[in-house]
């Protein structure tokens, strides 16, 4: 059922404080509080609440937490309970001394959103044109660029995909009580060390013995033992095929290749770093405005590009829905050398790094300025969670690229915020502080 909207009462209780007279209402997320449309994220995010059961939790809460992307921080709320401030900005009228709600609670609510979460996107960018932070005409010439969000998993070696097919094939066996042969749980963890060792002396036979054998026996008992239950082996079925997968699949093989067994939506991208030559996640696309905003560099556009597509393939997919979520129709666009070859519509409103024809003036000067894009990707892998993401299936992909974009906005308005509320007090400083020149008694 759609949750009630967020309702001020203004009034005061004997037994506890209110947020507005123990905090300073001057404070940058107070005023960020104050110019983010409440209502226009209710309603626009209405239709994907049913008109029956349990109200859901209110929206401004639920949005409020994403406090979590702009300070990095968990789902678990520890901030939250000590913070007056993020108190405030979620909608909370009196001091709480416990978090309302359970953590599981955001990640229904993100699961609810889906494609809606780009809606955040637009009010990010509204609420610093707002503010002066972004103007209009920064949003006509951008910079296009890609980059990897990397998977909460281990490096994936063989051994240790091995290892965690008989570990997952075990559990699911215990969950629904079929009883294995054998497990071999116990040796497949000395096993899994010993790999390694055989594989460095050389000894191959022994390497491809210790778990990938092992493996197969697990495989086959349990399809023995399933055989003509058809509910057992609906239930087994992808666990198989995945174990089946990891079991037969080689190290320089071509084509597709599993890479976890409880993440099968990872993929390798090799970007061409000397530190990481492959990296294991999603590609995603940054688009950002290419001249320097008053308040800044901001985030126009962001998305998760699953099946790692060749860069100059998404471009045109890419200018499109940034003009939709900016509202403005993009003048130029400066990208690398991955974009060669792109299908932009208008290709001569595209400027790839390196080229010569068509370059002078102010163009030549904006060209320069496309590297500016990766500290941006810099600081939404360091200070967000573009960096690792722990959100689960391609759906979480595609919702911690968006909720990094949307939580580095908000740190430039904050900063912006605190930047002008200091202007505003050193100029009123200075024409109360400036002394007044007395008259000579003589």
């Amino acid at each position: 059922m759609r949750p009630k909207k967020h309702k001020t009462t203004g009034s005061g209780d004997l037994f506890r404080a209110r947020l507005d007279q123990i905090i300073n209402m001057k404070h940058e997320l107070v005023q960020l509080a104050g110019k983010v449309d409440w209502d226009w994220i209710d309603g626009e995010i209405a239709p994907l609440y049913s008109e029956n059961g349990r109200p859901g939790i209110a929206t401004r809460f639920m949005i409020g937490l994403l406090l979590k992307h702009i300070y990095g921080l968990s789902d678990e709320g520890e901030r939250w309970v000590h913070d007056p401030y993020f108190q405030y900005f979620t909608g909370e009228e009196f001091f709480q001394h416990a978090f309302p709600h359970e953590r599981s609670d955001l990640s229904h609510w993100r699961k609810r959103l889906g494609d809606k979460l780009e809606l955040l996107l637009a009010e990010s960018l509204r609420v610093a044109h707002e503010a002066g932070a972004l103007r209009s005409q920064d949003l006509k010439r951008v910079t296009v660029d890609t980059t990897v969000q990397p998977k909460a998993i281990t490096f994936p070696t063989d051994a240790k995909l091995l290892h965690a097919a008989i570990k997952g094939l075990n559990r699911l066996a215990r969950k629904h009580g079929v009883k294995l042969r054998q497990s071999y749980l116990r040796i497949a963890k000395t096993a899994a060390m010993m790999a390694g060792r055989y594989a460095h002396a050389k000894q191959f036979k022994r390497h491809h013995r210790q778990l990938r054998s092992r493996l197969g026996r697990i495989i086959r008992d349990i399809r023995c033992k399933i055989e003509g239950q058809a509910v057992l082996e609906n239930a087994f079925a992808l666990s198989l095929s995945r174990a089946t997968q990891i079991r037969a699949q080689q190290q320089r093989q071509r084509g597709w290749k599993l890479y976890s067994f409880h993440a099968p939506e990872v993929e390798c991208i090799g970007k061409g770093k000397a530190a990481a030559p492959y990296e294991f996640g999603v590609k995603a696309s940054i688009v950002t405005n290419n001249r320097r905003a008053p308040g800044g560099l901001f985030v126009l556009h962001a998305r998760a590009l699953p099946d790692n597509p060749y860069d100059g393939h998404t471009l045109r997919d890419v200018i499109d829905r940034t003009e939709t979520l900016t509202g403005c129709a993009i003048e130029r666009a400066y990208v690398d050398k991955g974009y060669r070859g792109h299908d932009a519509q208008n290709p001569r409103r595209v400027f790839i790094s390196g080229q010569k024809r068509g370059v002078f003036g102010v163009i030549k000067r904006e060209l320069r300025r496309r590297s500016a894009i990766e500290p941006i990707i810099g600081h939404l892998k360091v200070d967000g969670y573009l960096g690792r993401c722990y959100l689960k299936g391609r759906a979480g992909d595609a919702a911690n690229v968006i909720l990094s974009a949307v939580g580095y906005n908000f740190r430039r308005i904050l900063a912006w915020l605190r930047k002008l509320l200091r202007f505003i007090l050193t100029v009123l400083w200075r024409a109360f502080a400036t002394p007044v020149a007395l008259n000579p008694a003589c």
